[in-house]
């Protein structure tokens, strides 16, 4: 039966399979651990992954591709497979014990954005995560301080992860052939957050709602304060969000909660 990628849900199925094997690689398995696949589409990365003896989930959206991989890796017993929304799941449910659990994925540009807020948040489960988004994702989740792709998912991410850029991805190894490159990175969560994350989430992203004006004025939106907390903070109102090192946020952070203690 010949599966055809749905463009509403983003999908291009990998193919390559030295791509497949340094995927693998990256994430350096072992047979006791558990393996998260989100999205494993016709199942290529899923093949290789089986073969390492480790527990492997793999969470799939699409409904008609479920049968289908359900039938591939049946005896397969290492293998299970949940059929729900990647953006909506606990993780920790889906797994036997959710700690130093592995993930993997090939995400679609349409969910890049979201479903790394959601790994985010359930960081404390995972010991490695490794992840291919469009190029253009990368560049954004990498970018350092003072650069234009610096964004709000560059600080909520590096708050989080230690990151490392792997590799690129030619679009050849993709069907349908997209029209754009991927990149491959390793997710390593670093410590337990110091300060308030709810309030730091909030003023990086209010920070960055326009990103051509001040941070001062994109600020005053939500807090009348926001220049004194600025000055207290040591930054200069008149920067933009993008020119901020990681330090400056959460010294930031920490003015703001402790003005509203």
């Amino acid at each position: 039966m010949k599966i055809r990628a749905k463009k509403s849900l983003g999908q291009n199925f990998l193919h390559d399979v030295s791509v497949v094997e340094r995927i693998v690689g990256a994430l350096d398995i072992q047979e006791s651990d558990t393996v998260i696949e989100i999205g494993p589409g016709t199942g290529a990365l899923t093949e290789t992954l089986v073969k390492t003896a480790a527990k492997i989930v793999a969470v799939e959206f699409d409904r008609e591709l479920v049968p289908l991989l359900a039938r591939q890796f049946h005896y397969d017993e290492n293998f299970s497979l949940v059929n729900t929304d990647a953006l909506n799941v606990d993780f920790a449910s889906i797994v036997d014990k959710p700690n130093g659990v592995k993930l993997v994925a090939n995400l679609p540009y349409n969910i890049s954005t979201p479903i790394l807020q959601r790994l985010i948040e359930q960081r404390h489960i995972f010991s490695t995560l490794v992840l291919m988004f469009q190029r253009e994702v990368v560049e954004r989740i990498v970018a350092k301080p003072a650069t234009k792709e610096r964004g709000f998912l560059s600080v909520i991410a590096q708050s989080a992860f230690d990151i490392e850029y792997l590799f690129d991805v030619a679009p050849a190894s993709f069907r349908p052939v997209p029209k754009v490159w991927s990149s491959v990175i390793r997710l390593t969560p670093m410590a337990p957050f110091v300060g308030d994350e709810v309030i730091f989430r909030n003023v990086v992203s209010q920070s960055f709602a326009q990103k051509r004006k001040t941070i001062l004025n994109n600020l005053k939106g939500i807090y009348d304060d926001a220049g004194s907390v600025l000055e207290s903070a040591a930054i200069d109102g008149i920067r933009r969000a993008e020119t901020l090192t990681l330090d400056e946020w959460m010294g930031l952070t920490a003015e703001i909660k402790k003005g509203r203690q």
